[in-house]
């Protein structure tokens, strides 16, 4: 739900960030997906590394290595390592991606519009400069993450509000090729901690991006916050690819009643079988949805794992869903 919020570890220095080559030696563990899903030319979305969300603290560059290493598409963008980069840099970070056939996944919303207006101005005068090096990156994907409540907006105020706030962080995003992705959050309990209920739903969340007005805004899909809202495969069968800019799967714990289900208690995807991730990896497909899907699971002992392990444990989960895609 959240943009990552982790430190790098070190920043990628002139020299690492210019290397030339990731070690040719480094071994490829991970478990690799049916030959009919590897195969499927119907597949057109890709697996991200968003470490932050799994609990690997990584600059760009080990970041790159691990999605090399355990047989990841992408990796997220780290807004904050290139701010000072010259293009020559940029450049020399991006043939090195290429050489490794790494692209790069969805950027964090660096843009607090859920605070006052002057934090949302100061914000947003930093944003046509960042949105700039983005482009630069080729990043094209953008997300963030909506509150299903406010303490003292009512419904039509909050709405009225991100509305403006979207379509002017939109407008500078377009002028940048950058879609917005906006995700709903689906828990009853989450919902039942404010006073003014807010969007909670697919549905809901389309209805504000049609308001927007932009034509690149679109869904943060998530398959917890789906399952939660108590949402259907035949509603996702009605978005379209322009609909969906970014994709979260997870799992959700047994024995727990979807309303009684906890934001931050969650599961890797096809662990617990709670959530049926073969309807909504299949509806990803008849649609054809083109863009990163990555773990959000909010597990702690995957969090307490060492990288490695919890890097494998990620991708075979993955690997587990992309199996399930019929062809």
């Amino acid at each position: 739900m959240n943009e990552p919020k982790i430190r790098q570890s070190k920043a990628i220095s002139r020299r690492t960030f210019c290397r030339s080559a990731i070690t040719a030696a480094v071994a490829i563990h991970y478990i690799k997906p049916s030959a009919k899903a590897s195969e499927n030319n119907k597949v057109k979305f890709y697996k991200n590394l968003g470490h932050g969300h799994i609990g690997v603290r990584a600059n760009q560059q080990q970041a790159l290595e691990y999605a090399v290493k355990y047989g990841f598409d992408s990796i997220t963008p780290s807004l904050g390592e290139f701010g000072n980069k010259s293009t020559t840099e940029i450049r020399d970070w991006l043939e090195l991606m290429k050489e490794k056939s790494i692209r790069y996944g969805t950027s964090g919303l660096p843009v607090e519009f859920r605070r006052d207006e002057d934090r949302f101005k100061t914000d947003m005068a930093r944003l046509p400069k960042q949105a700039s090096v983005l482009r630069q990156l080729g990043v094209k994907r953008m997300a963030t993450w909506i509150m299903p409540g406010h303490r003292k907006l009512t419904y039509m105020q909050n709405f009225e509000q991100l509305k403006r706030r979207f379509r002017e962080i939109a407008n500078v995003l377009k002028d940048n090729d950058i879609r917005l992705g906006l995700e709903f959050v689906g828990p009853r309990t989450s919902r039942a901690r404010s006073r003014f209920p807010f969007i909670s739903t697919s549905l809901g969340m389309m209805e504000l991006v049609e308001a927007i007005g932009t034509e690149n805004v679109g869904l943060l899909l998530d398959s917890w916050h789906w399952y939660t809202s108590h949402g259907t495969i035949e509603e996702l069968l009605q978005l379209t690819n322009n609909d969906i800019v970014h994709v979260h799967v997870n799992d959700a714990p047994s024995g727990i009643e979807v309303d009684q289900q906890m934001d931050n208690r969650r599961a890797l995807p096809v662990t617990t079988g709670v959530i049926d991730m073969k309807g909504f990896v299949n509806a990803l497909v008849k649609i054809g949805y083109d863009g990163p899907v990555e773990c959000e699971p909010f597990d702690q002992e995957l969090r307490k794992m060492e990288n490695d392990a919890a890097l494998k444990k990620t991708i075979a989960s993955l690997n587990r869903m992309w199996n399930l895609i019929d062809v």
